[in-house]
């Protein structure tokens, strides 16, 4: 037995969801991509008869096009410097970081796409870094001196 489409939209759109609030976020696109999907089920819902071949050409612009304005309104923000609070300036490295300096921290209980602004300075999964601020959608951070520094 074949599931009807609005059917199908909705398990897309489900599983992408659940992969957001499990911290499998692609930089916003998994968001964009469930709440697309849970538009193709209205769409779906109204309007039966639009083929399979319709749907997937929706699906794929309207997916496309609210990744793209969600990237735009993200740079437009800009770097916020974040106020410090008790325990709330630090995070913990869940990705190691890559040459460039991106990776993934967990902060205030939530998994962050992050940039190093030390990227010589490498940071491996478990290590305790500083936020300084966030840049869109990514948290800046620094790798924390430990107290045999001298800082």
């Amino acid at each position: 037995m074949a599931l009807a489409p609005p059917l199908l939209w909705l398990l897309l759109a489900a599983l992408a969801l659940v992969l957001v609030l499990l911290g499998a976020d692609s930089d916003g696109l998994l968001l964009v991509l469930g709440l697309c999907g849970l538009l193709l089920v209205l769409v779906t819902s109204l309007a039966p008869s639009v083929p399979l071949v319709g749907q997937l050409i929706f699906f794929a612009g309207v997916s496309g096009g609210g990744y793209g304005l969600l990237r735009r309104w993200s740079r437009r923000q800009g770097a916020r410097a974040i106020a410090p609070a008790a325990s709330a300036d630090q995070a913990e490295v869940i990705a190691a970081f890559d040459r460039e300096g991106l990776g993934r921290v967990r902060w205030q209980g939530q998994s962050w796409a992050a940039v190093n602004l030390e990227p010589s300075r490498g940071l491996a999964i478990g290590n305790r870094v500083s936020v300084l601020g966030r840049e869109g959608i990514r948290l800046q951070v620094l790798a924390r001196e430990s107290p045999g520094d001298g800082t």
